[in-house]
């Protein structure tokens, strides 16, 4: 039996320029999907999947996010004075939900860069990575499921998906190899690459879990463009010393990294809400017709 992976690294430490000016004052992981700002989903993601110990990587301006996960005195009396019970039960399970530790990166020299220092906190161990822009659906398995797959073969896996050429140039693609139980294994990882020089159709989401040796081969990375450390050129130095395994799924991610993107996910999200999703469908089917009108 494979040790169980019980820790997450989340990177936060990114400047957030695609989202200016919202994100010159406030970390653009704090942008709200309708109530709730996006890093709250990738932290309650983790702990679906089991995971309590999660180390968010910081950097300068981000303080905002290490407020939201802590209590509110404050807050917590104003709601409790006023008799606002469920409002005052919810901002308690978030300071609860789990345990979480904050480090700051310094100098953002890339994403290789920012898992590379969470490696005292994560020590000899398998861990979690998890993007702050793939928003995963709450009925999303895929983290789990990725779990598992570790769990059976004590290996790092990366989670997949479809995408046509025209986008592949967006994230890490894959050069992949049929495996067992509907796996592939990574043959090559290559970061951005032109549609004609693309290995696959399989880019690179955002939720890795990786053995402790990812640590060493970030160590041999060479800064790249714009003295980046690429984590993708990590997993290609790891490739050669053991299997990685890669996850293909299909449904439930939304990506929040751009603005249409950002844009798609706050109205699908707010669709499945009890609470304002019949309204608001009613709204946007009033507003299409009267744009047919005009």
């Amino acid at each position: 039996m494979n040790q169980r992976v019980q820790k997450a690294v989340i990177p936060a430490a990114g400047l957030g320029t695609r989202f200016l000016p919202a994100s010159k004052a406030s970390p653009k992981e704090m942008l709200p999907l309708v109530d709730k700002p996006a890093i709250q989903y990738v932290v309650e993601e983790a702990v679906r999947a089991g995971i309590r110990d999660i180390l968010v990587i910081t950097g300068r301006g981000k303080r905002n996010i290490e407020d939201h996960f802590d209590r509110s005195f404050e807050l917590e009396h104003y709601l409790e004075t006023k008799g606002k019970e469920e409002e005052l039960k919810e901002m308690r399970a978030i300071a609860d939900m789990a345990d979480i530790h904050y480090l700051r990166q310094g100098d953002p020299k890339g994403l290789g860069h920012a898992v590379a220092v969470a490696r005292q906190h994560v020590g000899n161990e398998p861990f979690v990575v998890m993007l702050g822009d793939d928003i995963m659906d709450e009925r999303s398995q895929v983290l789990e499921e990725m779990l598992s797959v570790y769990e059976h073969y004590g290996r790092s896996v990366v989670a997949l998906k479809e995408f046509p050429p025209s986008e592949i140039s967006h994230y890490g693609c894959v050069e992949p190899e049929a495996a067992d139980d509907g796996l592939i294994r990574i043959r090559d990882i290559v970061e951005k690459p032109a549609p004609d020089e693309a290995p696959s159709n399989l880019a690179v989401m955002g939720r890795y879990v990786f053995t402790p040796q990812i640590f060493d081969a970030l160590e041999q990375v060479k800064p790249g463009k714009g003295g980046e450390i690429q984590l993708t050129d990590a997993i290609r130095i790891l490739i050669e010393d053991q299997t990685v395994y890669g996850f293909t799924f299909e449904k439930g991610r939304y990506d929040v990294g751009n603005k249409l993107d950002y844009l798609r996910a706050t109205v699908e999200l707010a669709l499945e809400r009890e609470d304002i999703g019949p309204e608001f469908r009613a709204f946007l089917t009033d507003l299409v017709q009267r744009e047919k009108l005009v």
